[in-house]
């Protein structure tokens, strides 16, 4: 596997790093999932299908997925 940079913002750079390593992995998981299936040319829903499976199995409900969301928009 390679590492790449990707540029965002501020707050998300902020997020990222103030993340725990658990939720950190769930996001790279989560980005590598999306870039693959988009290189795979996978059809949107199917990206997003298999993320929130991938995520699931790994531990990430969707109802921790609302409460990671909701702490970074406060």
């Amino acid at each position: 596997m390679e590492t790449i940079t990707i540029p965002v913002s501020p707050e998300v750079a902020q997020a990222y790093q103030q993340a725990n390593p658990e939720q950190q992995r769930a996001l790279q998981t989560m980005l590598k999932l999306f870039l693959d299936a988009n290189f795979m040319e996978k059809s949107l829903s199917q990206v997003m299908e298999d993320i929130a499976t991938k995520a699931e199995q790994r531990g990430l409900t969707p109802e921790i997925l609302e409460a990671i969301l909701n702490d970074d928009a406060e």
